[in-house]
């Protein structure tokens, strides 16, 4: 077992299984896409330990708490490492998390972005340690977001050259 699959474990995190799409719906696209040294993340929303999509759905500051937005994108945080981890077969692979993009769906007004993706980047800080999981970011508000989901998250990571 990885270091990064221990740390995990001593935590008592377990990865959800892959997104359960709506009837229909096609992504023809991958969740993760191997550039060289770099992992391109697609857009995740947040799952629930069975795939499906977690609740509240909504926008944020209207329909879904700040609190719960920040669940929302730790849960997205959880689904981009199960994506991750089996693209790769080891999260150990990864030298550093270069870059995330999240996304809020916000209500008029709601301005706090930022404090919502913090549940991504406390989580990939708890589970790598602060040198591997820095990154740079971006939090915005968007009007909408794919099946009302309150927070979507895409990045980059770094993987160690000789794994790549």
């Amino acid at each position: 077992m990885s270091t990064t699959e221990q740390r995990l474990q001593d935590l008592g995190i377990v990865l959800p299984k892959p997104l359960q799409l709506p009837p229909g719906v096609i992504f023809p696209f991958p969740w993760v896409r191997i550039v060289g040294t770099r992992a391109l993340i697609s857009g995740h929303g947040p799952i629930n330990p069975d795939g499906s999509l977690a609740q509240p759905l909504g926008k944020v500051g209207l329909d879904v708490s700040l609190e719960q937005a920040y669940v929302a994108a730790r849960l997205t945080g959880l689904a981009i490492l199960s994506s991750l981890q089996h693209k790769l077969g080891s999260l150990n692979r990864i030298s550093a998390w270069v870059r995330i993009f999240g996304m809020v769906n916000s209500a008029p007004g709601f301005n706090q972005q930022p404090a919502v993706i913090n549940g991504f980047t406390d989580l990939i800080i708890e589970v790598f340690g602060a040198e591997v999981g820095a990154h740079a970011r971006s939090a915005v508000g968007l009007t909408e977001l794919p099946f009302n989901i309150p927070v979507e998250i895409e990045g980059e990571v770094e993987l160690h050259p000789n794994d790549a």
